[in-house]
């Protein structure tokens, strides 16, 4: 069974369980302040799971794009990648853990043809009042797992959030994989790393609300959140020993063969699995508007493109080569994620710019070493300072710093640089979580007011200066709003004043703001705008504001414009090429 044919048939299952097949969500999360990306099925339903009605029902079932960042660095070996997919079906409010477990060891054993005795699970041992998951345990032993295929583990393994302090949260059960070799102890188990158990799925059941007073209550409303590897269970399936074997990978290497003139085999092949992730993951995140830069998403962009610009340059590839490798990735999976197709061409620019300009970084780069081996005196140890002003600065690969420090019999301060490197990540963690403030997740008046603000000031600008105008990004805090949109001029000071007069006159009128759900096709015939068209369900939620507004939005917004109180523009320039971005505040005292 290869990749497509396993969404299919997972799609196909859970949609004859009554869920609704919804799409896979952007990479960049709307609603998490503590991700650079969305790193699990999960990252986009959180409103729905805390208690939002999701248009297309109670049962859903995807198959979601995810990166996770944590472990570029072991990106090479057999198991990591920074790219994955997640298939995940869910309840809101609906089926709990009964249903959850049938439907698991049915899509397992009759449509994927695993046999029971192939399957070892985990549950939750209990602990700080919440009792022991007997009923999950039970469920299993019905469908035939004996009691040594069933593990009864802590809150490390077997237990599930809240994503902050406070929130829902609730115990697991994990499904592995046993490949039948012999247990390494008598203690071996899926927690053992001995490669005798691979996970293969995870059902979280979400039933508790843990409060600020660290005190477990249950929820009202229960949710079922799963979430199945779509590569290693390609990988199992087709009985490779890695996922870099697996179909999903084939192609892009066999392309990386061709170009650099070497085989997929020792002791090339790290560097081509580099190659094959990173221009995979940089090609899907590209697609989803982020582009090469030096804090956020954009940073962890650049970083994939050169450490595998780097790894081509290992393998004796002088030519640009990532234009072609990422051509295969769009033709493998443009059909279940159509915005690769839709930004094929930019996603083209964008690859062969950055890969040029690190063309010309390395040569750079190696002056730049000479320079600082200068600064760096007569001493045996490459100070850490200078490596990372060599990698920040001038963005050269730390692992080439540190193979040009050993060949003139070096040690580079690898300490030192790491901490520099961790204070460097927790800026660009910082700064993003300013990206996610004011989501779904902080629905404080103050923020409601500003997402409302933005619809107004959209309109604005589509009425008065062009109608061809769109969003090209939002951003809002508690302190204000940032809008980017497509315009090739600084706007002046009287059309900046129009679009300020234009919103302020829509709240002094206090407009209701209504919300309605309704058909996708209805809502554009209707006049709806939204900002990418191919991530909308079937059934939408459009925000009407009189004759003025009209959009795709999943709130949350207030019940009429009155309640903004003011608008205020306090300043627009330029985002990028093409980009302008206006920044406002609300509130009665910016009225004047």
């Amino acid at each position: 069974m290869d990749a497509q044919q396993l969404r299919d048939a997972y799609i196909k299952f859970f949609e004859e369980k009554g869920h609704a097949h919804i799409s896979s969500a952007s990479l960049i999360p709307d609603n998490d302040p503590t991700v650079l990306f969305t790193t699990a099925g999960m990252h986009p339903l959180v409103p729905y799971l805390l208690g939002e009605k999701h248009p297309m029902g109670k049962r859903l079932v995807n198959y979601q794009r995810c990166i996770r960042t944590g472990d570029i660095d072991s990106v090479g070996d057999a198991t990591h990648l920074t790219f994955f997919e997640m298939l995940g079906n869910w309840s809101i409010g609906d089926y709990f853990k009964k249903e959850s477990i049938d439907y698991s060891f049915e899509f397992l054993t009759k449509i994927l043809g695993f046999k029971k005795e192939q399957l070892a699970v985990t549950v939750f041992v209990g602990g700080e009042g919440i009792s022991k998951d007997d009923y999950s345990a039970q469920q299993w032993k019905s469908h035939g797992l004996a009691d040594e295929q069933i593990f009864y583990y802590g809150r490390k393994d077997n237990w599930w959030g809240p994503a902050g302090q406070t929130g829902p949260c609730g115990p697991d059960t994990e499904i592995f994989y046993d490949n039948g070799q012999p247990r390494c102890s008598e203690n071996c188990g899926p927690s053992c790393h001995c490669g005798k158990y691979t996970e293969i799925w995870n059902n979280v059941f979400m039933e508790f609300f843990k409060g600020a007073d660290k005190k477990y209550t249950p929820l009202k409303q229960k949710n079922v959140d799963t979430g199945m590897g779509l590569e290693r269970v390609c990988c199992i399936l087709q009985k490779v020993p890695s996922v870099y074997e697996s179909s999903i990978f084939k192609p892009i290497i066999s392309k990386i063969e061709t170009i650099c003139g070497k085989e997929y085999k020792e002791p090339y092949l790290r560097d081509i699995r580099i190659i094959a992730d990173h221009v995979r993951a940089a090609t899907f995140i590209l697609a989803d508007g982020v582009v090469p830069s030096k804090i956020g998403q954009g940073y962890i962009l650049r970083r994939l493109i050169r450490r595998a610009s780097r790894n081509m340059h290992n393998l004796g590839c002088r030519k640009l080569f990532m234009k072609e490798i990422a051509a295969v990735v769009i033709d493998e999976f443009g059909v279940s994620y159509p915005e690769l197709i839709d930004n094929k061409e930019n996603i083209f620019k964008n690859l062969v710019a950055e890969e040029e300009k690190f063309q010309k970084t390395l040569i750079k780069g190696l002056k730049k070493f000479d320079d600082m081996l200068v600064e760096n005196g007569d001493s045996k140890v490459f100070r850490g300072d200078l490596v990372f002003k060599l990698f920040d600065t001038f963005g050269f690969p730390v692992e080439l710093t540190a193979e040009l420090a050993a060949e003139k019999g070096l040690f580079v301060d690898m300490c030192d640089f790491n901490n520099r490197f961790e204070m460097h990540q927790d800026k660009s963690r910082d700064s993003n979580s300013q990206i996610f403030k004011g989501g779904l997740i902080d629905q404080s008046e103050k923020t409601t007011k500003l997402h409302t603000a933005t619809h107004l000031l959209n309109a604005a600008l589509r009425n008065l200066i062009d109608k061809n105008i769109r969003q090209k990004g939002s951003n809002i805090t508690a302190e204000r709003l940032r809008f980017d949109f497509n315009f090739n001029r600084k706007l002046t000071t009287e059309e900046l004043q129009k679009i300020s007069d234009y919103v302020n006159s829509a709240i002094a009128k206090d407009i209701p703001v209504v919300c309605k759900e309704m058909p996708k096709d209805e809502a554009i015939a209707m006049g709806a705008i939204g900002v990418f068209d191919n991530k909308y369900e079937d059934i939408v939620k459009v925000y009407i504001i009189g004759d003025i507004s009209m959009e795709f939005c999943g709130g949350p917004h207030v019940g009429h414009t009155g309640e903004i109180e003011g608008f205020k523009i306090i300043k627009e320039e330029s985002s990028a090429a093409g980009i302008r971005r206006i920044k406002a505040i609300v509130g009665k005292y910016n009225i004047n």
